[in-house]
């Protein structure tokens, strides 16, 4: 007879077995913390690149690019931040529904000083190239929400800590087990490199970009003229609520790859040693039937 797995499984395996766990990567955490002031231009605008591509998520880089927007500085006129998108071509794209027609290709684009990777599809190796060249010169390279996958594609991220979406530790921590994953956390720094939680956390990480550069009454004043009243970017652990693993009830089964909820009339479903797993879609029902060793508990 077949056994659910429905029940406790995901609070017995905060990460697959093999990957790197918060407990490890918590001394590499504590240090990214330190990440120290930036030093911004004499004159002129930071260079702030904003890399699209069909299905990039709005929030992820909508959200950033209002807080840098939105920076002034007393007595000067120059907006502290110039803002552009970038794409593998000029053709245009929709996102969220909307088109946008991309400032820059990857071959054409200024050199940034602060490079921003929402969640998206394009992950050519040509758009890996320009990450990995681009951020040998930049400040900060930043991923928001699932962004991190494309980030950690180019192996910049190897052996660093990072965070993502909180659906998405366990398969960035499987498919990239170099890369120290840490939970609850509204963003992660580490070097040069910097990873948000999912979708409005990225405006946390552009606020603490902010205050690297000009200071926390630049970051507080900007946030006040935005009414944007979340305090993620002065205490980026306050997304504690997404540190525990979520746990699965009888009845309401949660993706044995992300642990989101799922129908359990409807979701798709793998047979592993006599007990039955479910799945938010065949894409993570695929990922599991080619290793379901990584995705349970011994």
């Amino acid at each position: 007879m077949q056994k659910s797995a429905a029940f406790g499984l995901f609070a017995a395996i905060p990460f697959p077995p093999g990957a790197k766990s918060s407990a490890i990567a918590a001394d590499v955490n504590r240090s990214a913390a330190k990440a120290g002031p930036l030093k911004p231009p004499a004159h002129g605008s930071i260079p702030v690149a904003f890399l699209v591509s069909e299905g990039a998520v709005l929030i992820d880089f909508c959200g950033p690019w209002e807080v840098f927007g939105n920076v002034m500085l007393p007595g000067r006129q120059d907006p502290p931040f110039h803002l552009y998108t970038v794409s593998e071509t000029l053709k245009p794209l929709r996102a969220g529904g909307m088109q946008i027609v991309p400032d820059y290709t990857i071959e054409t684009a200024p050199a940034p000083k602060v490079i921003v990777i929402p969640a998206q599809n394009n992950d050519s190796e040509a758009v890996l190239q320009w990450i990995r060249k681009s951020t040998k010169s930049s400040d900060v390279t930043m991923s928001v929400c699932t962004g991190a996958f494309l980030l950690a594609q180019t192996g910049l991220l190897a052996a660093k800590a990072a965070t993502t979406h909180h659906a998405s530790y366990v398969e960035l921590a499987t498919k990239f087990p170099d890369v120290h994953v840490m939970r609850g956390v509204r963003f992660v720094e580490d070097g040069n490199l910097a990873s948000s939680g999912g979708l409005s956390s990225g405006i946390d990480l552009a606020f603490r970009v902010v205050e690297r550069y000009y200071g926390r009454e630049v970051a507080t004043q900007t946030a006040f003229d935005m009414e944007y009243q979340g305090p993620g970017w002065m205490d980026r652990e306050s997304n504690a609520v997404y540190a525990k693993a979520r746990t699965s009830a009888n009845g309401h089964p949660l993706c044995s790859v992300c642990s989101m909820a799922v129908d359990v009339q409807s979701a798709p479903t793998s047979v592993y040693k006599d007990q039955t797993y479910y799945f938010c879609s065949r894409d993570h029902k695929a990922q599991f039937d080619a290793a379901p060793a990584k995705f349970i508990a011994d």
